[in-house]
């Protein structure tokens, strides 16, 4: 199973749009300053996640959340 995962920093007001085949362990490394991208954000916050059979799957969402923007993307979704 391949994830695309959306968090959200409430201390930089950002979001960051990822995918993984490895959630638990992406999170924790998003936190613990591992990344270069979300070092500055954290604490981050896991505030959305779809579940894909394959990453080519995943990968396409993931363009396309990033081209349209984390937050309009969710706001399409009703998710607001």
């Amino acid at each position: 199973m391949y994830i695309v995962y959306i968090l959200y920093s409430k201390s930089s007001l950002k979001y960051y749009t990822g995918q993984t085949d490895n959630l638990e362990n992406r999170l924790i490394r998003h936190n613990s300053g591992l990344n270069l991208s979300t070092k500055s954000g954290k604490p981050w916050k896991l505030i959305y996640q779809i579940q894909f059979s394959t990453r080519s799957e995943a990968m396409h969402l993931e363009q396309q959340i990033k081209k349209r923007g984390a937050k309009r993307y969710l706001l399409d979704l009703g998710f607001f």
